[in-house]
């Protein structure tokens, strides 16, 4: 499978900074295809055959992060399902400095990380609201504070590792939904549109040097006659 090819954007932020809505509205507006960490977690934990539900159901319920093995292997074989698309939202992923380079390692390098900055206690109020419908073992007092403590001392550092190398794009969700999003689309926008630029110019760079390599070889040949 050519995961060298696939355009990745991690999506990362505190719980309940947004992500997973926001992502929603970038499938529709750009084809991508959106894959939550967490969601492809809670369904290998429900799955009846599965060898690491229970393992999983604890680490969710701990606030914990999930071992990257299992994680990775989840998103690769998700990816794996989408082989016509090329662009990829991971959202809830990378959690730490360890994910992130294990699956720069055997899946491919994010292009960006579209990052939702939000201050806890507007996540707090939204997952609390969020737990009276979701049915998530996990949007309780209890779990949503140890996520957060598990965010600020793990996942913190991954988006300060990828701002170094400038692949930071940055959304304040202290705004209205409207506005947050619009944000978020302009961003998306612009990278896309970087992309196929950087993509035409590698194609026509290709060319460049296969047609040079045949007149090349081409004097080669007439060089011998």
């Amino acid at each position: 499978f050519p995961f060298d090819t696939k355009n990745v954007v991690f999506v990362l932020g505190g719980p309940g900074s947004g992500k997973g809505t926001n992502s929603a509205k970038l499938v529709e507006d750009f084809g991508f295809v959106h894959l939550s960490a967490g969601d492809l977690l809670r369904a290998e934990q429900q799955r009846e055959v599965s060898q690491y539900g229970e393992l999983i159901g604890h680490y969710i319920r701990e606030g914990l992060i999930v071992p990257h093995e299992i994680t990775i292997g989840l998103l690769r074989n998700a990816m794996m399902d989408h082989p016509a698309s090329n662009r990829f939202l991971i959202d809830g992923f990378p959690r730490n400095l360890v994910q992130a380079k294990a699956f720069e390692d055997t899946v491919c390098k994010a292009k960006k990380v579209l990052y939702f900055e939000c201050p806890e206690a507007t996540m707090l109020e939204r997952l609390l609201d969020r737990g009276k419908t979701s049915g998530r073992t996990d949007d309780n007092i209890g779990s949503i504070k140890k996520r957060f403590r598990t965010y600020i001392n793990d996942s913190k550092p991954v988006i300060d590792e990828y701002a170094k190398e400038g692949k930071v794009m940055t959304v304040s969700c202290e705004a209205s939904v409207e506005d947050v999003y619009k944000h978020t689309h302009d961003q998306i926008e612009a990278l896309l549109r970087t992309l196929k630029k950087q993509a035409a110019e590698e194609k026509q760079s290709a060319k460049e040097k296969q047609s040079a390599k045949e007149q090349q070889a081409a004097k080669e040949n007439s060089d011998k006659k």
